[in-house]
């Protein structure tokens, strides 16, 4: 089993993400963790990546897609270029992680410690190229009813 937790920043795939390993009992990655400290530096300072940027990260976590069996993986992987880079197997599952730009603003304000920058927002919606091949989570409900909710369509799916 290989889930992949997209969407924008914001949208809870970390904490998600390791609620729903752990429910699982596999392992988590934060595809945050791959990316190269002059990407970090970048959304630090409020500039968007390129696909250039992009690149190197995508493939990075696309290795670790094929070596692993059984992940959650969290990545934003917003377009479809870059989920299409993704599925590295069949068994690859996308869950978008949807909610407003209002929650997701809240959500950012609030974050503390982390590197991105809440300016990139306006410009990771519209960027976003929403999946049609995922699970459509709505990220307003608590990350425990988020995951029960994740775990349902699941074994519906």
């Amino acid at each position: 089993m290989r889930l992949v937790l997209v969407g924008v920043s914001g949208c809870g795939k970390t904490a998600v993400g390791k609620a729903l390993a752990k429910k699982l009992e596999i392992p988590f990655y934060d595809g945050d963790l791959f990316h190269s400290e002059a990407n970090k530096e970048k959304m630090a300072q409020g500039i968007p990546l390129t696909d250039r940027d992009r690149r190197p990260f995508l493939e990075a976590l696309a290795k670790l897609l094929k070596e692993e069996s059984s992940l959650v993986l969290a990545c934003s992987a917003l377009k479809a270029s870059y989920r299409k880079a993704l599925k590295v197997s069949p068994d690859v599952q996308f869950i978008y992680l949807k909610g407003t730009p209002e929650l997701i603003r809240k959500r950012l304000k609030a974050r503390k410690g982390h590197f991105f920058n809440p300016k990139l927002l306006r410009s990771q919606f519209e960027t976003l190229e929403e999946p049609t091949d995922a699970l459509v989570i709505d990220v307003s409900s608590s990350i425990e009813e988020i995951v029960s909710t994740i775990l349902d369509k699941l074994k519906a799916h």
